[in-house]
């Protein structure tokens, strides 16, 4: 068989679309790649999308915001010193978006305006955190992207 730039272009694009297929094929079949949403109730959030901005308003109007640190122990959230920390009540959500077995959620438990997640619950890496939060009837959200 005579190889001339016909054959030659023909076996090198025949040769790039078993390269392409071969990873899609990976992709699709392996457990590694696991392809989930972010939410598995994307149109229920939808619908609450105005509440979540009257919430992240809220919350914004505070004098102080919510702030994430790094500890030696874990996560140190503190809270604003202005709110009364008996009325508060809500929820910590922790949610990886590179593994949702990684995923928590907790309550707000607060004896003064800090509160601690523990090393053992956390993984090293890329959070997205939403804290939900409410003080007597006025409802507050925080969002951020923190890396432990």
């Amino acid at each position: 068989m005579k190889m001339n730039w016909g054959t030659g272009l023909a076996l090198a694009i025949a040769a790039f679309a078993v390269f392409i297929l071969s990873f899609v094929y990976k992709t699709f079949t392996n457990d590694k790649y696991d392809h989930h949403l972010v939410s598995e109730e994307y149109y229920k959030d939808e619908v609450n999308f105005q509440q979540e901005l009257d919430a992240l308003t809220n919350a914004k109007k505070l004098n102080e915001l919510v702030v994430l640190k790094n500890t030696g122990q874990g996560i140190l959230i503190t809270f604003p010193s202005d709110l009364s920390t008996k009325n508060i009540e809500g929820t910590i959500d922790f949610q990886r978006a590179s593994d949702i077995k990684l995923d928590f959620n907790l309550p707000i438990k607060l004896t003064n305006n800090t509160l601690l997640i523990p090393t053992e619950k956390l993984a090293k890496g890329l959070y997205n955190v939403k804290i939900n939060w409410k003080v007597d009837t006025t409802v507050y959200l925080f969002k951020d992207k923190y890396t432990y």
